[in-house]
């Protein structure tokens, strides 16, 4: 977890920026970021939700696909019922009361490949 005075002391000193909290959360072959953002006055916050998957390109470069929604604090709880709502259904539903969980690191790649272990970086 980052707060904004650990990234100004020590990543960017002199950025003015209107990041105030991020939380990186890594599932499988996709990363999700929950940033904490304020208006430019400083006087509102926001939050944007970030989902970054890596994508391998034919010639060995990669590039991100990336897909952000913004959620505004007079939306938050409306947003996290209808969340909890959906997942209960699926939980339920779907899976007959327990979500699988799949073993960190586990994932299939583009092609079938498995991958098992290793960081996100190594790939």
């Amino acid at each position: 977890m980052y707060n904004r005075e650990d990234r100004e002391q020590v990543n960017y000193p002199d950025r003015n920026s209107e990041d105030v909290y991020s939380k990186p959360v890594r599932a499988g072959k996709r990363t999700y970021f929950f940033d904490v953002k304020s208006t430019r006055g400083n006087n509102d916050f926001y939050l944007t939700i970030t989902e970054s998957k890596r994508r391998n390109n034919q010639d060995g470069s990669f590039t991100f696909d990336k897909h952000k929604i913004f959620l505004y604090k007079e939306d938050f709880e409306k947003f996290r019922e209808g969340f909890d709502e959906v997942v209960e259904y699926i939980r339920v539903k779907c899976f007959g009361g327990e979500i699988p969980t799949r073993p960190e690191g586990d994932f299939e790649e583009d092609g079938g490949r498995r991958f098992s272990g290793g960081e996100f970086e190594d790939l």
